[in-house]
């Protein structure tokens, strides 16, 4: 008799997780990382896993701005500590800023972390951690410049509707609080071809949104001698075919001119919202950062802005407590942020970098700048409500995200942007947002009720109610506006989340690359041509 024996039963991929701290441009370094792990053949731990730290390999991209940064990090890899222990084969790796910062020092701390990589050199992440396991020790690997330019590096895109593009990489600016040009290095700019290139790649995927990066987005084009270069490339990308909202961000005052307004107020494709730091209102305290401009010079230029285009929504960063801030000073930053009318601000207490000349000065008193810090939040708060409060009765039109309504399932509502940027609550006809409540998505119904929006797709509603920090638009319960407008970005999602829910098979990806993960397609990384 003939013993048949079972087959060895499939070893199962491995799992990955990245976490990311800090700001856009690490969430987009972030999707690189990701589109690397995959096309070795790893798979994205489940959120699940992801949030209990079940993955195989887990990558914290860091950040360095704040002084926090380090305790974020450290904290985590505490946590991790005894997760590895139990489990045998499990991988730590730390890249970004901090990594870049203090180098080996990380494994010195925390010697269970297995990878240590820098900003400059994102593409060493597989090899370093095949090594790590080969060799079973640590691989810490800094490289003082940028090795490949990270739009060339493939990309596990998070959204289908919406996308970041890097134009440039790296700072010129020499802030005396900022430690990101010790960081990320003298900027580097992206030819016109090869960003557009990666725009009209991101519609194939269904992406109807763009949101250019860079650590200063007006400087790009010194790199190869065009001063004007921004913005041609805004009305060059707001005029892809399929794009319909292109957003950039941050600029710089310093750098900021007028035929970037010009094309802002004349691409109809370019959104009415602009993100421009301040930092301090104070001329003494700008000048002691080293920002090369004056509270007049920016108040000068939002007031252009507003000129023409009257409804954009102006952000800002400021600091507060920088060394040597009198209360003269801060007063001014309080007038400033008043005349300004932001509808919004991220604000922060002064925090000491080791490495920028600023670090050397003195500090302020903790409790001085805390109590500024409270009043400057106070202003902006007051501000951010009145500005939304005058959006009410406005008719807007929403681009429906995902996972921003943390909500949404107790309210019957779903949540996206406005055009202006705003975090906008619109309320589902009573027949739709019964369904919201159920059981399994119904988005992903073979037969979708077309007024039920999804991930990408445009509704227009009347706003009725405003929020320092959100609109409310429930005009859809008392017959008011409720226009819905399918996209493609929205079949693109449906299609994406039907796979996933293994409702429909997996289609080609483009670029030529197949995804690990089913309806996650994985970029191949864009060839970059130098002259």
């Amino acid at each position: 008799m003939t013993q048949t024996l079972d087959p060895a039963p499939a070893q199962q991929p491995r799992t990955y997780a990245v976490r990311t701290l800090g700001c856009q441009m690490n969430v987009h370094d972030s999707e690189h990382m990701a589109g690397m792990l995959e096309l070795q053949g790893l798979v994205a731990a489940s959120a699940e896993d992801a949030a209990a730290d079940r993955a195989d390999v887990v990558v914290i991209n860091t950040c360095a701005v704040r002084e926090n940064a380090a305790d974020k990090l450290y904290g985590n890899l505490g946590r991790l500590a005894q997760l590895k222990r139990e489990r045998p084969g499990m991988q730590i790796a730390v890249g970004g800023c901090l990594a870049q910062k203090d180098r080996a020092g990380i494994v010195e701390r925390a010697p269970w972390v297995d990878v240590v990589f820098g900003t400059h050199n994102l593409d060493a992440l597989p090899v370093l951690l095949e090594r790590a396991r080969h060799n079973e020790r640590a691989q810490v690997e800094i490289a003082e410049s940028l090795q490949v330019f990270p739009s060339t590096l493939p990309t596990r895109r998070e959204s289908v509707y919406a996308g970041w593009v890097s134009i440039s990489v790296g700072c010129n600016n020499t802030c005396t609080f900022c430690i990101v040009p010790h960081l990320r290095g003298k900027e580097r700019d992206r030819r016109p071809g090869e960003i557009l290139a990666e725009v009209s790649a991101l519609v194939d995927q269904g992406a109807i949104e763009v949101t250019l990066l860079g650590q200063n987005v007006n400087s790009y084009g010194v790199e190869f001698g065009d001063r004007g270069a921004f913005a041609k490339l805004l009305r060059a990308v707001g005029a892809t075919d399929g794009i319909e909202r292109v957003r950039f961000t941050s600029p710089h005052p310093a750098a900021f001119t007028d035929d970037v307004i010009e094309a802002m107020a004349t691409t109809p494709t370019v959104m009415p919202q602009l993100h421009m730091p301040l930092q301090s209102g104070s001329d003494a305290v700008l000048r002691a950062m080293r920002r090369s401009y004056r509270s007049a010079k920016f108040l000068g230029i939002l007031e252009r802005v507003r000129a023409a285009i009257p409804h954009a929504a102006i952000t800002t960063d400021i600091i507060v407590g920088f060394p040597g801030e009198t209360e003269e000073d801060f007063a001014q930053t309080l007038r400033v942020v008043e005349e300004a009318r932001f509808s919004s601000a991220f604000t922060f207490q002064y925090s000491p970098r080791p490495g920028t000349p600023a670090f050397d000065l003195e500090p302020l008193p903790k409790a001085v700048v805390q109590e500024r810090y409270e009043r400057l939040v106070e202003l902006q708060e007051r501000i951010s409500l009145e500005e939304n409060k005058a959006q009410e009765g406005r008719r807007v039109e929403v681009l429906v995200s995902e996972g921003e309504g943390r909500k949404d399932g107790e309210s019957r509502r779903v949540t996206g942007r406005a055009a202006d940027n705003r975090l906008v609550h619109l309320a589902l006809p009573a027949h739709l947002a019964q369904g919201m409540s159920d059981d399994g998505d119904p988005r992903l119904a073979e037969h979708v009720d077309p007024e039920l929006p999804r991930p990408g797709d445009l509704v227009e509603v009347d706003v009725t109610y405003g929020a320092p920090h959100h609109l409310v638009a429930d005009s859809a319960l008392s017959g008011g506006t409720y226009l819905v407008r399918r996209t493609r970005a929205g079949d693109a999602w449906a299609q994406r989340e039907r796979v996933r829910a293994g409702l429909a098979d997996e289609p080609h990806s483009h670029g030529g690359s197949a995804s690990a993960t089913p309806g996650a397609p994985v970029l191949l990384g864009l060839p970059v041509h130098r002259p």
